[in-house]
């Protein structure tokens, strides 16, 4: 008589960690399949995207909970195939989350992760699923920066750093979304395409200068200048994405109630005028998406589905990969060496 074997535990590729460290730690192998537990669901991953948070918390640089065997990877999109309870609704619909591999969250370079139900969004049907995977990072960070901790209002004039890169163009055109005016430094190469975000004015409204985009080349001798010309005493709100912006100069442009919001630093601890702010009523609010609650995830996606759907922007796309470049994908990250966004292409 032969006695049949048992079938193993179901299973399923993945990029993880065993420990943290450079990327020699990230292995790519076979895991045992999750199964959501009330709440949750369970996403068949499609698309997940390279961030560089990704490198942050693979290293330890960024202290997060890692439970080991750890999947890396922030954002997916998929397919709901199973669901625990409370989440039976979702099943077979297609869905996006921006928040793994953060927290104690497993990520999502996997063939399937588990997401809990308030941090799973619809994607809807006139939304390409690798463009939406691509932009999440990005114009999520763009719509919080703006919205949570700007408090853009429409006619107000709005300071972007670094307006040719994925970020930069998400608050270029999210600001002009919003009826916003805006200057933004960028490359002489990039210029024409951040200009290309600006609307046609009756579209936002009729404040003045509302969906204007201006440029100014960072690079050039008198950029100083001529920001002093387009801004100064005016400007409401600041963001800036390269860390290039000068302290003293951005001082010197604020409104009276003018908002800053620090997204990444320079490597030198700057100099702050203290006196000039606080004289001006001038706010400073640090920002990292990381620490986003739930409902303002929630909102960010939303928000990340209207710039693709109302906005010429999108994000500037380096190339797709699959899992098995996982770890060249962050040899290269460390090394500083993409420029735009990596989709991670993930068969189930």
């Amino acid at each position: 008589m032969t006695l049949s074997t048992p079938d193993p535990a179901p299973r399923m590729r993945a990029a993880f960690l065993r420990a943290l460290g450079g990327p020699e730690q990230i292995e790519v192998g076979e895991l045992p399949l999750p199964r959501p537990g009330a709440g949750q669901v369970l996403l068949a991953v499609r698309a997940s995207s390279l961030d560089p948070v990704d490198a942050l918390v693979r290293s330890g640089a960024f202290p997060t909970g890692t439970p080991f065997p750890f999947v890396l990877g922030r954002d997916a999109v998929g397919t709901v195939v199973d669901a625990g309870a409370g989440a039976e609704d979702l099943l077979g619909r297609r869905m996006a989350t921006s928040s793994l591999g953060h927290d104690g969250r497993q990520g999502a370079w996997a063939g399937f992760t588990l997401v809990e139900r308030e941090r799973a969004y619809p994607v809807p049907e006139d939304v390409e699923e690798e463009t939406l995977v691509a932009a999440l990072h990005p114009a999520s960070t763009a719509h919080l920066a703006l919205h949570r901790h700007g408090r853009l209002a429409p006619g107000q004039t709005v300071l972007v750093g670094g307006g040719g890169g994925n970020v930069g163009g998400a608050l270029v055109a999210e600001a002009v979304r919003a009826g916003a005016q805006v200057v933004a430094t960028a490359r002489e190469r990039d210029a024409a395409g951040v200009r290309a975000l600006g609307a046609d004015r009756s579209s936002v409204g009729a404040c003045p200068g509302a969906g204007t985009v201006t440029t100014v080349d960072h690079t050039a001798a008198d950029a100083p200048e001529q920001l002093r010309t387009l801004l100064a005493d005016r400007t409401d709100l600041v963001v800036d994405t390269s860390g290039r912006l000068d302290p003293e100069l951005v001082a010197d442009l604020m409104a009276v109630r003018g908002r800053i919001v620090v997204i990444t630093a320079p490597p030198s601890p700057p100099r702050i005028p203290l006196a000039r702010l606080y004289t001006r009523d001038v706010s400073l609010h640090g920002f990292v998406i990381s620490r986003a609650t739930v409902d303002e995830l929630a909102d960010a996606a939303r928000g990340t589905v209207r710039l693709l759907q109302e906005t010429p922007w999108r994000p500037r796309l380096a190339e797709n990969r699959d899992l098995d470049a996982a770890r060249s994908l962050h040899e290269r990250l460390d090394a500083g060496g993409i420029e735009g966004r990596v989709v991670m292409r993930i068969r189930a």
